[in-house]
């Protein structure tokens, strides 16, 4: 197993020179086997290192050390104190990194192993000495995510445009519909259901809009800058949406079986719900929310232990549903 830690993939020589720099800084001399160990380049490359950051103008310094060379730099009165985690802290920490696993490894995956690299350059050998375990305690499992090998040129543009606040011009699939065309204003990227959406001002929408990465087809940045309105949440756009969706609202009531009572109501579907505990241990969950079509994905990933009872047109468009699978399942599979 790699050590945690270690530079993968584009790790850059400005990135590696920074980590150096904090592992001398940070543990007040190190030699060079653990620098070679630590940044996984051989010698000579880990010497041209500190060749440079000598020329850079860093007062580097050398002594031995149970005879082997530790270098560290000479200060006066500044000294960089080790960052500490708890052993709570470093498995949190390593859970967020595994929860990146929803990401495309490129561009983000490489960039949050290089972050990485960073936090355990500053990190005192105690630490490092438990990276590698707390590595395997933690265990993220994640189904149906997207895959965006097609789209690296266009996320690293559209994140160039979300950081410099630059509007947009994209070619969209509607799905079924004719290809359109938009000029957005982008505010913010949202990771949800294992896809990454841009939420952004469509100018000849004149509203706020949701868009799928991977049905954006093309994106050109423009040079004119934007800015967001003051006081916009982007949370806000959300408040109505069972999931993702935003339309109009509903009052939802939905009845579930004693046998799936249990993994419904240890979870908050909604902010504001009501969930009441019947006698023979089902639960009937009320909440308002829009997203016709979220609701009922969710309520048929249940099959006959949840029922729709509010509202009325709710309830009839799911039973129209079952009818139409009905329908499907009679016919026989040919062979």
């Amino acid at each position: 197993m790699a050590k945690q830690g270690k530079p993968k993939g584009h790790y850059t020589q400005a990135a590696r020179l920074h980590t150096v720099i904090r592992l001398i800084e940070s543990r007040n001399g190190i030699t060079l086997d653990e620098l070679v160990e630590e940044t996984g380049v051989d010698l000579r490359t880990v010497h041209r290192d500190l060749a440079a950051i000598q020329e850079a103008g860093y007062p580097l310094t050398s002594r031995r050390e149970e005879g082997r060379m530790a270098y560290s730099f000479i200060t006066s009165n500044r000294q960089i104190q080790p960052v500490t985690f708890t052993l709570e802290e470093l498995v949190s920490l390593h859970l967020l990194k595994a929860c990146s696993g929803l990401l495309p490894y490129e561009p983000f995956g490489t960039e949050i192993e290089n972050i990485f690299s960073k936090i355990h350059s500053a990190l005192p050998p105690r630490s490092v000495a438990h990276l590698e375990r707390i590595a395997r305690v933690s265990l993220p499992r994640f189904q149906g995510t997207r895959t965006y090998s097609g789209s690296l040129k266009l996320l690293s543009e559209l994140r160039r445009a979300l950081l410099y606040q630059f509007t947009v011009k994209i070619s969209y699939n509607r799905s079924g519909k004719e290809n359109a065309i938009y000029e957005v204003d982008p505010y913010t990227l949202v990771l949800a259901k294992g896809g990454i959406y841009l939420l952004a001002f469509a100018k000849n929408r004149d509203a706020v809009r949701l868009f799928a990465i991977e049905r954006i087809l093309e994106l050109t940045v423009t040079r004119r800058r934007f800015e967001i309105p003051q006081g916009f949440n982007p949370e806000n756009y959300f408040n109505d949406a069972f999931a993702l969706v935003s339309d109009k609202p509903m009052q939802i009531k939905i009845h579930f079986d004693n046998e799936v009572a249990h993994l419904v109501k240890d979870r908050i579907w909604r902010t504001v719900q009501k969930l009441v505990n019947e006698p023979d241990g089902s639960i009937t969950l009320s909440f308002e929310a829009a997203g016709t079509l979220e609701i009922m994905a969710w309520v048929l990933s249940y099959g006959k232990h949840a029922e729709i009872l509010e509202p009325p047109e709710l309830r009839k468009e799911l039973r129209q549903q079952i009818k139409a699978l009905r329908e499907i399942y009679r016919k026989k599979v040919k062979a």
